[in-house]
């Protein structure tokens, strides 16, 4: 079983598409807080003890899926989650590394969402937002324990073309397509 997770709205957006997609998909979705997103989803992998963990993220702005490379080991965005809490210039955890790379094939799977007809890159930043957090916390959790797992994050969809004039999106059906295609490949 691969767990799939993405995340509710954030920041007085209507719809967030990660979990858009994470419903469509019968994922889970977690939070835009640090604290709680870390919390639920290392209890949905002790749950379900999954042979793969896909985490999704919205990443306005960007024209691809966006499969990201490495975590560090900082939260730093003066957006606050949705309990409020803003953090500035702060390790995610003091005892651990200063970045975890993603267990994930992302070049094969990038490859396949292009031969595929969807836009799709490798990306060497998560941010650091609650996206990069889960990423890390992730990363650290599942070390050495030989279970493929990482983040994407995903663009825009066409609806929250009000929310976010200007930027880019991608149709909502061409993603769920997409992390379709991520799931079969890690099967």
């Amino acid at each position: 079983m691969i767990l799939l997770t993405g995340f509710e709205p954030f920041a007085g957006a209507s719809l967030n598409p990660s979990g858009e997609i994470a419903k469509r998909l019968g994922g889970h979705v977690l939070p835009v807080e640090y604290a709680a997103a870390t919390a639920r989803l290392l209890e949905l992998i002790d749950e379900n003890q999954p042979s793969a963990v896909v985490c999704l993220g919205q990443a306005e702005g960007r024209t691809t899926l966006s499969l990201e490379q490495v975590a560090i080991n900082l939260d730093d965005t003066a957006i606050a989650d949705n309990s409020g809490e803003i953090r500035i210039n702060q390790p995610i955890d003091d005892s651990a590394a200063t970045a975890y790379f993603t267990t994930l094939p992302i070049r094969e799977l990038v490859d396949s969402l292009k031969q595929a007809g969807i836009p799709a890159s490798v990306s060497l930043s998560a941010g650091a937002f609650v996206c990069n957090h889960i990423f890390f916390k992730l990363q650290r959790a599942l070390a050495g324990k030989g279970i493929p797992s990482g983040f994407i994050h995903v663009p825009l969809i066409d609806e929250q073309s009000a929310d976010f004039p200007g930027k880019p999106t991608l149709s909502l059906e061409t993603q769920v397509r997409a992390i379709q295609l991520v799931l079969s490949e890690l099967q």
